[in-house]
């Protein structure tokens, strides 16, 4: 499929998907929610693809937000039918079942800010802020921001952020626990690769159902979660890489992991 909004391209098992607007600082308008909405139902079964690196085109935003065009004309019925269905492709990158890395680089504000705590893992360039700036247009996030951020780092923080509206930046973002890493700007997609990379080298199966296991987390409370991480365990020995992987550390060598 040919996308107006985003770039895409595969290099070793990697995804690099890059959401191009930059005249409107890659804000998130229908078109481009629906080509993610495509984009990752594909990758959840390209079977050369185990990872993903989502970023944003140039050097100023990451996402800035969603088109406020788009929401002038909303009433409730609407805005609820609107808010659901950015939820709904959110919850797909969440749950793609792969990695999906958010190498931000700019503003990731209102949508943009929720669409990187809907990746596993966040890693921003020095020049990156957040907010989920919502309350500043006089409406709340409407996408998970206040559901992901509240659990990524804890309700006072987010209380905090949400009712202000505040922008941080990204040693703040670091320093509570938004972002796993800062890096120059120049150094974010190495930076980003160099992480999946690293998690390519793991036997597949059991990145597959830890995602599942630590999702599981933040989605049911600790004695289901705590079931979720036995099944998931049990099921790791299902794989050839995790006889591969014992064997190998009994034999004091390094795993030839094989990704069944």
């Amino acid at each position: 499929m040919n996308y107006e909004t985003l770039l895409i391209s595969v290099n070793d098992r990697i995804a690099f998907v890059t959401i191009n607007r930059t005249e409107k600082l890659n804000a998130l308008n229908a078109q481009c929610r629906n080509e993610l909405k495509t984009l990752f139902t594909d990758l959840r079964v390209t079977h050369d693809v185990d990872a993903v690196i989502l970023t944003g085109a140039g050097d100023k935003a990451f996402v800035a937000g969603v088109d406020i065009s788009e929401m002038a004309t909303l009433n409730a019925h609407s805005a609820e039918k609107f808010a659901s269905s950015g939820q709904s492709v959110f919850d797909l990158i969440h749950h793609l079942g792969k990695p999906v890395i958010a190498a931000v680089n700019g503003h990731a504000l209102g949508g943009g800010c929720e669409l990187a705590m809907a990746c596993h893992i966040r890693i921003a360039s020095e020049n990156a802020t957040f907010g989920q700036t919502e309350v500043n247009l006089g409406v709340i996030p409407g996408y998970g921001g206040t559901q992901r951020l509240a659990r990524i780092i804890g309700i006072g923080r987010a209380m905090e952020m949400i009712l202000t509206g505040r922008r941080i930046d990204a040693r703040e973002a670091l320093s509570i626990g938004l972002i796993s890493s800062v890096v120059p700007f120049t150094e974010l997609i190495p930076a980003a690769e160099a992480v999946a990379r690293m998690i390519l080298s793991k036997g597949q199966a059991a990145i597959h159902l830890a995602l599942k296991a630590v999702s599981a987390a933040t989605e049911t409370p600790l004695s289901e979660g705590l079931k979720i991480e036995a099944k998931c365990f049990g099921e790791c020995f299902n794989s050839q890489d995790a006889k591969e992987g014992i064997t190998a550390f009994l034999q004091k060598r390094k795993p030839l992991f094989k990704g069944k």
